[in-house]
């Protein structure tokens, strides 16, 4: 094949070429300068961060025929003999493949021999923790006390599984991720003497969703380059990418923004008709709304913006939409992507994440004035009774006790638990019952799954019985909306039903309570039945102690059989 690739084309040949690593290359260059090169170097660092470039280069530095030099010449028989790999002197071993004992031990003979063309002999070992206990214990010696002729490099993502006893024999350089704007310096600069057309912002796109790495970028940008053919766009790069155009994150955050759950839902929808991947989307919006509080609070460091353009929407959105805001939305969207890493419905938990984001209340300048002015109002009014009830009596408690019962008799929204049908269940419930069914409870989940049930099946993963009578269990859940959608399906319930008969020989009835409910009830429950056991021990006392205990007290009394 002719074509190569832009990450192979375009390989760092020099330090210069070495993007976002200057406290790296500075050093070695100071280094070849002054001639104090070591005889065993550690470069760790993320991927696609210049590793083996940066050792290449330095190889090539110490055997260029005009040493000492800052950067090689790239023109001398040397430079260009280990640029296509025609000179032995220069090896490059891939510990992944070559990580046993025997291979290192081959390397600790060879090691005394003399280069054969260049001054110094270079060894390359990448991915170096990848050998075994073995092989760096045959290298350990070697490492620590080379021919002057020999220089090692090794390079790795993983520094922390290497011992310590060969990181002590070496000079470390720490590789770092590159900036996005570096990445996008980078990329523009290969387009453009390549001979592609590109928009800016694709490339910032690009740069981004390669998350400090410049192969990851190059290679993006080739298949952006094969998708669009002519042109690298904004469309092909977000396609290529994944990520989420910024128009329709201004368009999510206004409705959020809002309370517009339908047109939340709405656009969520069309993004994941797109194709767009789930946790992505949670990491694009989290990024939406980090940059977004930046702006607010330091719009000085445009800089250090990751994810958006500062386009028009974004600048009105940030101006409306005050910081207490944004902390709460970050806060509910890095919850809902941690539950999602261990669930296989992160459709749901994203829907009731975008759910709480438009409920959360919204707290600008003007909606404090009108509480505030509410506030003076009932204040006044709970005044002008107080005042009433001084001049007139105890007639006006009746009216100032009403206005609360009044309040209380309002209905929320939400699913409402059959509290007095749980409140049934409780008198007659026994252990014994519970325990039957959650012997069973796997089964029925198991063949809930083999009747082709398992989207409905998905909404107990976080629910468990928590009482049961002969004929019915109340089945807590952890989300109110998971329990609302279980209790409104039912040919849901009706199944759940039929397979715990046919397990368990009883036909029970399912009553669901979310758990914050569950516990009120089973409290108030628990309260109501010791005033009762109270009151009927009270009922049962003989008079006699009775009118004596009135006559003297508790404290005076002792009761004798």
């Amino acid at each position: 094949m002719s074509y190569q690739a832009l990450y192979r084309v375009w390989r760092p040949q020099i330090f210069e070429d070495v993007v976002g690593q200057e406290h790296v290359t500075k050093t070695l260059q100071n280094a070849l300068l002054n001639q104090k090169i070591s005889h065993a170097y550690l470069f760790s660092g993320p991927r696609g961060t210049g590793k083996t470039s940066a050792a290449k280069i330095l190889a090539k530095a110490v055997n260029c025929e005009k040493a000492p030099v800052s950067e090689p010449c790239n023109e001398c028989d040397a430079c260009r003999g280990i640029t296509n790999g025609s000179i032995p002197d220069v090896i490059e071993i891939d510990a992944a493949s070559n990580n046993g004992v025997e291979e290192i031990r081959d390397i600790r003979d060879k090691v005394k021999f003399a280069p054969n063309v260049v001054p110094h002999k270079v060894y390359i070992i990448d991915e170096v923790h990848m050998l075994s206990i073995g092989a760096f214990n045959a290298l350990l010696k070697t490492l620590e006390e080379p021919p002057k002729h020999v220089i090692f490099i090794l390079a790795t993502t993983e520094p922390h599984k290497i011992p310590l006893t060969i990181i002590s024999r070496c000079q470390r350089f720490d590789f770092k991720r590159i900036t996005a704007q570096d990445i996008t310096g980078r990329m523009a600069r290969i387009a453009t003497e390549s001979g592609i057309q590109f928009e800016d912002s694709a490339l910032t796109i690009i740069a981004r969703a390669a998350e400090g790495g410049m192969r990851d970028a190059l290679s993006l940008m080739d298949q952006a380059v094969s998708f669009g053919q002519e042109k690298v766009t904004v469309e092909d790069a977000l396609t290529v990418t994944g990520s989420i155009s910024q128009s329709y994150l201004n368009k999510l955050a206004r409705a959020i923004y809002e309370k517009n759950i339908a047109d939340t839902l709405q656009v969520f929808e069309e993004l994941l008709y797109q194709g767009k991947d789930a946790t992505r989307f949670v990491e694009d919006l989290i990024l939406y709304f980090r940059d977004m509080l930046l702006y607010k609070t330091a719009p000085g460091l445009e800089e250090a913006i990751e994810r958006v353009m500062l386009d028009e929407a974004f600048r009105q959105l940030s101006d409306e939409i005050s910081s207490e805001q944004i902390y709460e939305f970050i806060d509910i969207l890095n919850k809902t992507q941690q539950e999602m890493k261990f669930s296989n419905l992160a459709r749901i938990y994203l829907e009731v994440s975008l759910i709480k984001l438009c409920e959360t209340r919204i707290k600008n300048q003007s909606s404090t004035h009108a509480d505030v002015h509410q506030l003076v109002e009932q204040i006044e009014k709970l005044q002008k009774e107080v005042q009433e009830l001084k001049t007139n009596g105890v007639q006006h408690t009746e009216s100032v006790n009403k206005q609360p019962a009044k309040k209380a008799s309002r209905t929320g929204k939400g699913f409402r638990a059959q509290t007095g049908r749980i409140n049934d269940i409780l008198k007659v419930a026994t252990k014994q019952d519970l325990n039957l069914i959650k012997s069973r409870w796997g089964d029925m989940l198991v063949q809930l799954n083999e009747r082709q049930m398992r989207s409905q099946s998905a909404l107990l993963n976080d629910a468990e019985p928590v009482a049961a009578s002969t004929n019915a269990f109340v089945l807590k859940f952890k989300y109110e909306i998971h329990c609302q959608m279980a209790m409104e399906n039912q040919k849901f319930l009706e199944a759940i039903s039929s397979i715990l008969e046919e397990l368990t020989g009883i036909g029970y009835q399912t009553i669901g309570v979310p758990e914050a409910q569950w516990n009120t009830i089973r409290e108030s429950f628990i309260q109501n039945q010791k005033a009762s056991s109270t009151e009927q021990d009270e009922a049962t006392e003989d008079p006699f102690i009775a009118e004596a205990k009135k006559l003297v007290g508790n404290d005076l009394i002792e009761i004798k059989d």
